[in-house]
């Protein structure tokens, strides 16, 4: 199994464009990403989901529309979104434009077969048998019937040694997978074998699977078989959300090693859901933004832009280039909830983690609904000497003797780097 060094870091087109994302909007969040963000470690570009459906025009789906696929059965792309792909091309033209900016290429992927490819019973590439051989009729997504499961059989094995060696050809680095992270065990042979014939098509991909939540009795195999798998369902910009994300972080953040991690899924930042109204942006407060990527840089998730990056504030470039966030992130070790309680009549949340370099880091987070002010003594971290502290957030830097201080704001967060 291919595994990255560190945890995914990228844009993904759903939070801002849904099931209707074009090529042109994705060249032009590449451009941006390979301008202002790739020199600090942002390299993924990802279609996300229906880019074979050629009448998607918002977040929602089509049930049973005519979707594009090939003489096998294969979606590929809309040619009238995507138009590189003419001539059956696929995603080969685009992802090698994505590629010459120094950036790498995903795209979204519903687990099965298409239904259409069924219906027309066409042939399965390498076999003498067809997509209605491979096919699970009664394996179907209940929230976008676009696909049939797949039988864990040869068949089916074929059928996805085929997409995946398509994939490669185009030059795809990267499968978010969806519809079948929380599916298990019903689904569990189909993604085992899927993910076989990932690691046999002869490229290195990323496999991220979707949606969640993860079940956690399954971590070993989501560790086996993936790279990242959600830990959450959809993740949008409601504080209700990111509050909870509190309780699954910490159940997850034992599973981050080298190679796999939980998916604490999207950052809803800066223009989102550009598919309704061009006026859209994050309901999130520069504070909960704040929150949301120093928890996921602690615990290592994935991060994942949700946003059309070329309208992005100087606040939301702040966000996702701050370097000692972003070292956080690469060099976050064991990370893991120390305590969550309430002073006063605030909560009060504090995680600590080891930096592989040395030193270590130490977040707190104002989960209350009120600013707060707080002192956490030192021998609570089971630290005993004097330290030398970077909050990464403002640049200050100061030593902490006996406690530490902190103003925090409701919803707001600090992150320490000590010494």
């Amino acid at each position: 199994m291919y595994r990255p060094t560190v945890a995914p870091m990228g844009w993904n087109s759903w939070d801002c464009y849904g099931a209707a994302v074009t090529e042109k909007e994705v060249r032009r969040n590449a451009e941006f990403m390979a301008a202002n963000l790739k020199e600090f470690g942002w390299d993924y570009v990802v279609v996300d989901i229906q880019w074979y459906e050629p009448g998607a025009t918002t977040h929602e789906y089509r049930p049973f529309a005519d979707i594009c696929v090939d003489e096998y059965g294969r979606a590929i792309p809309a040619v009238n979104r995507f138009p590189s792909a003419e001539g059956g091309k696929g995603f080969a033209p685009l992802a090698e434009y994505v590629h010459s900016l120094g950036l790498k290429f995903g795209i979204h992927i519903m687990r099965g077969i298409p239904r259409i490819s069924v219906h027309r019973n066409l042939p399965v590439l390498g076999t003498d048998k067809t997509a209605k051989d491979a096919a699970r009729s009664n394996s179907i997504c209940y929230w976008n019937p676009d696909m049939y499961g797949v039988k864990a059989d040869e068949v089916g094995r074929a059928y996805y040694d085929s997409i995946f060696k398509l994939y490669a050809s185009w030059g795809v680095d990267f499968i978010k997978c969806d519809d079948i992270c929380r599916e298990l065990p019903r689904e569990e042979e189909e993604l085992k074998m899927l993910s076989e014939s990932l690691q046999n098509c002869g490229r290195d991909m990323v496999l991220s699977l979707s949606p969640g939540p993860a079940l956690i009795e399954k971590a070993e195999l989501y560790k086996q078989v993936s790279n990242m798998w959600r830990i959450t369902d959809d993740f949008w910009d409601d504080w209700k959300l990111l509050y909870a994300m509190f309780e699954r972080a910490e159940k997850w953040s034992i599973h981050a090693g080298a190679g796999h991690y939980p998916d604490a899924d999207m950052l809803p930042i800066g223009p989102i859901k550009q598919d309704y109204d061009k006026n859209n942006r994050t309901a999130f407060t520069k504070d909960e933004q704040i929150t949301m990527m120093t928890l996921w840089s602690i615990m290592r998730s994935p991060l994942i832009i949700g946003g059309e990056m070329t309208g992005f504030d100087e606040f939301t470039m702040g966000l996702i280039t701050n370097e000692g966030i972003l070292k956080m992130h690469r060099n976050s070790r064991h990370a893991h909830q120390v305590f969550r309680r309430l002073e006063g009549e605030n909560e009060l949340i504090c995680w600590v983690a080891s930096d592989c370099e040395g030193g270590m880091y130490i977040a707190l987070f104002n989960a209350g609904e009120t600013d707060g002010e707080f002192e956490i003594p030192l021998e609570e971290l089971e630290i005993n000497v004097p330290v030398s502290a970077t909050e990464l957030w403002s640049g200050q830097v100061g030593e902490f003797t006996e406690k530490i201080c902190a103003s925090l704001p409701l919803h707001g967060a600090m992150a320490f780097y000590v010494r």
